[in-house]
């Protein structure tokens, strides 16, 4: 797996497809890594696109630099992807991000948008406006996000980010989406040093239980500013989401006011793309051929 040196970490990425000018990015999520993309990312590549697959910091094999700081508000792997794609030469893209990624995806249109043509979003809706306070129902799902608040809280996902994580992937989607042997695979990612602290200030930050690395907050300013978008966006939900209530997504299209469109998958839930991969490929490939929406 190659890896570009940014100003932070050894980012590592895989890369699908000849080169060309359709280039398009897949961000993974949380608890997940960037295997998520493997049956959609070689159908992407059969379409013409050249599929750049990075690995966040604090998962797998990136690696922070030893004085960097373990910081990981979604502003910040914006930057990090920024980075990778001048390494790579990359101009202009589509951006395509699950959960954690689809957050990032919003930061780079936000902060990017002469480089970022089209953008497909899954399972978690985007923070533009800034994150309110979610009414109980929502709160409730989110029990995970108040726990990791707490010290007692960080010190149990510290002795266990096997079964933390594995709660998640239990509780978020369907009952036997998954085996337990792919489980065991996509969590060596989370045996990353750092796993960790990346975790835990993602969410403490978010809600403001720790400050965002400063050299982002511009970023993270503009995405709290900003209350709509006007590139051409898809977004793609699970009907059985076991993370997010049907209502928060509900409230989705109105962040839009350009070329959108919301597709549900009956039965899936918050990983649309290990859950129906066929299906999400299938929609990407018209997406980004401007067919839809």
């Amino acid at each position: 797996m190659p890896t570009v040196q940014t100003p932070d970490l050894a980012l590592h990425y895989e890369e699908f497809g000849a080169a060309s000018e359709n280039a398009v990015l897949l961000l993974h999520g949380w608890p997940d890594d960037a295997s998520t993309w493997d049956d959609v990312a070689p159908t992407l590549a059969d379409a013409g696109h050249r599929v750049i697959v990075p690995t966040l910091r604090g998962f797998g094999e990136s690696r922070l630099n030893p004085d960097a700081p373990r910081v990981a508000n979604p502003a910040v792997h914006a930057t990090d992807m920024m980075a990778l794609l001048d390494t790579l030469g990359i101009e202009r893209l589509a951006v395509v991000g699950h959960d954690w990624g689809s957050n990032i995806a919003e930061a780079l249109a936000v902060g990017w948008p002469d480089r970022i043509e089209r953008m497909t979003l899954l399972a978690t809706p985007p923070r533009l406006g800034g994150m309110k306070t979610p009414p109980f129902e929502q709160a409730q799902r989110y029990w995970y996000h108040w726990f990791m608040a707490t010290d007692r809280g960080a010190q149990a996902v510290r002795a266990d980010p096997h079964g933390f994580a594995h709660i998640h992937w239990v509780n978020w989607a369907p009952a036997g989406w998954f085996d337990e042997a792919t489980f065991r695979t996509v969590a060596r990612s989370f045996d990353n040093p750092d796993w960790v602290d990346i975790t835990l200030h993602s969410y403490r930050s978010r809600w403001e239980n720790a400050a965002p690395d400063p050299r982002s907050e511009w970023l993270e300013t503009k995405v709290k500013a900003t209350t709509r978008l006007s590139l051409p966006t898809l977004f793609i939900k699970g009907d059985e989401d076991g993370v997010t209530t049907q209502d928060s997504f509900a409230a989705v299209p109105a962040k839009f006011d350009g070329p959108f469109e919301m597709v549900g998958l009956p039965g899936v839930g918050h990983f649309p793309q290990r859950e129906a991969p066929e299906k999400v490929a299938d929609l990407l490939v018209q997406f980004l051929a401007g067919t839809r929406p």
